[in-house]
């Protein structure tokens, strides 16, 4: 797949920051993940849209070897991931510093409750890539002033909002300076009142040509920001393309009656 530039005076197309191919997963009989394929250039937006259990989550987790794919390629910044016939990784020191290429926000925050924001924003950068710590922190200050988070460095996560700790959780995933972030559906913990304020800051990432790949249930704002849009249905690809098509004239009767469902 090829995204649409975001701009009518955009370059020709960027390199390839992230190419998924014919990746597949299983857990035991169930297959999750049937044959899927989805490309990122660099500064591209895809949103990833689907119904529960259509396999969205599990191929974000699969990218990052969070979860193993039973087979398929995964290729980052150019990289090929080492894996054997099984889909297991035959490289875990490439494991390691593949993902130091990927910022994740899940989408329970996951923040280290015993830790400050700031201890958490700093914690890669400081023990996984030995970055001096004063210049972690003061990278780490300026990213929670990004999120509109600078007053409350030295607060815990458990006297915050949900929105103020998902905002934290990306200063967190900023911090290792990712090639691409991988959003798995980061507002869907929130109440509504408290959407708003991370959708903002993610569209701000957008808008800075950070490249995304974007699992989501908020078709609005994927509309507003994706490049390209891939809708999972059963573990497929259903259909994709740009936002304006996809969301404007579905062609599958799968997709019509899902933005149906959610619109």
């Amino acid at each position: 797949m090829t995204a649409e530039p975001r701009h009518a005076t955009a370059p020709a197309p960027a390199e390839a920051a992230i190419t998924v191919e014919n990746l597949h997963k299983s857990f035991g009989s169930l297959e999750v993940l049937k044959g899927v394929s989805v490309t990122a250039r660099k500064g591209d937006v895809v949103a990833i849209i689907g119904g529960s259990g259509s396999g969205k989550s599990t191929m974000l987790r699969c990218i990052n070897f969070l979860e193993t794919p039973s087979s398929g390629r995964i290729i980052v910044n150019g990289e090929e991931i080492a894996m054997r016939a099984d889909g297991s990784p035959a490289d875990r020191r490439q494991i390691e510093r593949i993902r130091t290429r990927l910022g994740m926000v899940f989408q329970a925050f996951n923040l280290w409750t015993h830790r400050t924001l700031l201890e958490n924003v700093i914690e890669v950068p400081v023990h996984v890539l030995k970055t001096p710590k004063t210049e972690a922190i003061a990278r780490a200050r300026q990213l929670l002033d990004r999120v509109g988070l600078g007053d409350k460095a030295d607060t815990f996560p458990a006297f915050l909002s949900g929105g103020q700790q998902q905002r934290a959780a990306i200063a967190r995933a900023l911090a290792v300076d990712p090639a691409v972030m991988l959003f798995d559906e980061p507002t869907s913990a929130l109440d509504p009142e408290l959407v708003g304020e991370v959708l903002t800051v993610i569209r701000d990432l957008a808008a800075e040509g950070r490249t995304m790949l974007l699992v989501t249930h908020e078709m609005k704002f994927a509309r507003e920001v994706a490049d390209h849009v891939v809708y999972l249905d059963q573990g497929r690809i259903e259909e994709e393309g740009p936002p304006e098509r996809v969301f404007g004239a579905p062609e599958t009767a799968r997709l019509k009656q899902f933005l149906q469902t959610v619109g």
